[in-house]
């Protein structure tokens, strides 16, 4: 059997949110042995992302973006745990995935080929009692992952606004419990 190692990419505005308490709940459910780096996109500010595929290339990456990109290329499962932001990830989360574009053409990176075949999942808290406002959320990150040839595992759902107000939707606790399976 395979050894999974999950990186957990926090993209949220504040410490202990919703998002988090979910995802680190759903995470507690792993089978022992199983790899977790937790990884909070604050801590790892990127610079807004510049497109330079038709100019002069894009540079391999330093700093926190080549923290980032060793993260995300060591983990067979990736699960952006973001709060649902007007719609849609945080603008650490979305600034990050932008990020990618950067990684496909950064030399040696090889991203694509890297990344085919692993698994990524969403967690996301919403203050909306309809689920189907955090669609664009899942679908930027389901498209994501075909686009990488990546296996969609899904996107966990809570709600809730104020801190561990998540923990009281039995539904979304329920899920989180086998979210990873």
């Amino acid at each position: 059997m395979t050894t999974r190692d999950f990186l957990f990419l926090l993209g949220s505005s504040r410490t202990g949110g919703n998002t988090e308490t979910l995802a680190r709940l759903a995470a507690e459910q792993l089978p022992a042995g199983t790899g977790q780096r937790w990884l909070d996109l604050r801590d790892l500010p990127l610079p807004d992302f510049e497109d330079r595929r038709h100019a002069d290339g894009h540079p391999a990456p330093t700093g926190n973006s080549a923290a980032l990109l060793e993260a995300t290329l060591a983990a067979t499962d990736v699960v952006i745990a973001s709060p649902l932001y007007w719609y849609s990830v945080s603008t650490s989360t979305k600034r990050y995935l932008d990020h990618w574009s950067g990684w496909l053409e950064a030399p040696g990176a090889d991203f694509r080929r890297r990344m085919a075949g692993k698994t990524l999942w969403g967690v996301t808290a919403l203050a909306d009692d309809d689920p189907a406002v955090a669609e664009p959320l899942a679908g930027t990150l389901r498209n994501s992952a075909r686009y990488l040839g990546m296996r969609w595992g899904g996107v966990l759902l809570g709600n809730g606004s104020r801190p561990g107000d998540v923990l009281t939707d039995t539904e979304a606790v329920t899920r989180a419990k086998v979210f990873f399976s």
